[in-house]
């Protein structure tokens, strides 16, 4: 059957009913949260701007330079950006490490900035008003760059990987554990089928909203039929545009044109011959050194004073976005020292929250470069947020109630990586603590070792990233059990309640259960996460595909100078 897109057929009724009640002027969080659950039901991107009567953006894959590239950087590019190792990408912890394999593994499905899900590996999409049925339409003309044709073979195979929970590491089975049988931890059986060369459908056992976000965020990039971690720089089997020449984690990564293969999108991207990541280091000053030393044309992100710094550099652009992304102050509650667990006490982790102000770790720790948050971890940004009030700052009521619990005399360690905004997130979270009395001690890790236990300090600050849905982020750092729940929090009732909101469509019905959801985290006093951050990336005046990107991402073949 001919794949025929929600733009010529009837969206669920519930869209169609919210497309009219905002139509008119709708403000930014109503129409992101229209445009985000219309294109992840399968509507074009034209068709879900049509509805609410405004003009659809074009994207970098939709546009070709204007011109010929400026002298000495004509078709190579050199990024700054912290270079991780791969593996696994279903087991990726780090955006950047995507960032690097994407220039030969792509994804079914990618996200924009304005909230929207475009088609990429796949043709489009189409789910069943209840969310239970997904058919997936594989686009016809890809081919792996060994010459291999992608079919829906791979896309089957793939997310059949996502799905085995036996694989330490891999997060995306936490973003597809509704596919997955509890008896074997591997995807239910029937559940996934090939129904022809080019489509593939997947029958839930009950409805869920999160799958097409879920394909779309880093760890999903498309590997091949025997793909080896061990081997995926040797072997670079892709369906991408470009191959690896090097990379060296701490050091650099190199992206070279592959012209021997015959991309599927050729014409409208891959315009760079030599891509270069460069790792500068997390402290700033480097990377901005090397900006004024010609050593590179793009910063990844830049944060802390030396944002300013950046602004005033002739010949470079500076690019914002305000995001979903943010950073946890949070107390393992499982976490031992000293034989006892001092953060499963909710009478501490409450004093915790009491002694910290977020305006001010948002002024001390990001410069104001954001929005106040309220310690629940669901953004305006997300779809269905529910607003709450501001989290009480009261240090004489947190001095109290750790006397209660008996753990004045306790020193916290908090633990921070050796960045600038990280760094100064945990310096004024410990200023607050010590003004309110509490015992405190800074420990500041180089990033290697930062990252080796980062999910099981005991008490520590983390940066999360923008994720399209609130949905989302709870199940992969909230649910209980999951590998990036660094909280050690379990709560039954919280995981009862985000099974339901994840099989709810309405966004006002899923808006009441996310009010119920945002209670909980708050009441049990699970973390401290202060502020939503704007993002803010440079690049040398010419390139354009380099903008900021929600989610962090690089996209190697959106990236031309003109």
């Amino acid at each position: 059957m001919r794949h025929r897109p929600r733009s010529e057929r009837s969206l669920p009724n519930w869209l169609r009913r919210e497309a009219a009640r905002i139509t008119g002027g709708p403000d930014d969080a109503a129409r992101r949260e229209f445009l985000a659950q219309a294109t992840a039901f399968g509507a074009s991107v034209g068709a879900a701007y049509a509805l609410l009567g405004l003009p659809a953006p074009a994207t970098a894959q939709e546009t070709a330079p204007d011109a010929g590239p400026p002298g000495l950087h004509a078709g190579q590019l050199r990024i700054q950006m912290t270079v991780r190792a791969l593996g696994d990408p279903r087991s990726y912890e780090w955006f950047q490490a995507a960032n690097v394999s994407r220039g030969w593994l792509e994804y079914l499905v990618s996200y924009e900035n304005d909230g929207t899900f475009r088609p990429r590996l796949l043709k489009g999409w189409q789910i069943s008003d209840d969310a239970a049925l997904y058919t997936l339409y594989v686009r016809p003309d890809v081919t792996w760059n060994d010459g291999t044709p992608f079919t829906a073979a791979d896309v089957a195979r793939n997310i059949t990987r996502w799905c085995d929970r036996t694989v330490p590491g891999n997060t995306m089975a936490t973003r597809f554990a509704v596919l997955i049988d509890p008896e074997t931890s591997r995807a239910i059986e029937g559940a996934i089928r090939v129904t022809d060369p080019h489509t593939v459908t997947l029958a839930l056992p009950r409805p869920d909203i999160s799958l097409i976000a879920g394909m779309a965020d880093y760890p999903a990039a498309i590997v091949p039929e025997g793909f080896d971690p061990d081997t995926m720089l040797e072997n670079p089997v892709g369906t991408g545009p470009y191959l690896p020449e090097a990379v060296v984690p701490g050091s650099h990564a190199v992206l070279v044109r592959n012209d021997a293969h015959t991309w599927w999108n050729a014409g409208h991207g891959a315009w760079m011959e030599r891509i270069e990541f460069i790792d500068t280091g997390t402290d700033p000053a480097t990377a901005y050194a090397a900006a004024l030393a010609d050593e590179i044309d793009m910063t990844h992100t830049v944060e802390g004073s030396y944002t300013a710094a950046f602004d005033q550099l002739e010949g470079w652009r500076a690019h914002d976005i305000h995001t979903a992304a943010t950073v946890t102050i949070r107390a393992n509650q499982l976490a031992e020292i000293d034989g006892r667990r001092p953060y499963s006490d909710i009478r501490v982790r409450r004093a915790l929250q009491l002694a910290m102000s977020n305006d001010i770790l948002l002024e001390l720790g990001h410069g104001n470069r954001g929005v106040v948050a309220e310690n629940h971890h669901v953004s305006p940004l997300h779809p269905a947020y529910a607003p709450m009030p501001a989290p009480v700052y009261d240090p004489m009521q947190a001095r109290q109630l750790m006397i209660q619990a008996g753990m004045l005399e306790f020193e916290h360690e908090l633990i921070s990586i050796d960045d600038s905004w990280r760094r100064s997130t945990a310096d004024a979270a410990a200023a607050l603590l010590a003004d309110a009395g509490l015992r405190v001690r800074r420990t500041i890790l180089p990033s290697p070792r930062y990252f080796e236990g980062w999910n099981t300090f005991a008490f520590s600050t983390t940066d999360w990233g923008h994720r399209p849905l609130a949905v989302q982020t709870y199940a992969l750092a909230y649910r209980s059990g999951e590998p990036w729940n660094e909280f050690g929090w379990s709560n039954p009732e919280f995981d009862t309640l985000l099974q339901e909101a994840l099989a709810t469509l309405d966004i006002d019905a899923r808006r009441q259960i996310m009010a119920r959801l945002e209670a909980l985290v708050r009441a049990d006093a699970v973390t401290v996460q202060p502020y939503w951050r704007t993002l803010r990336n440079h690049t040398r005046t010419g390139l354009r595909g380099g903008g900021h990107h929600i989610g962090f991402e690089i996209r190697p073949a959106e990236l031309r100078w003109t």
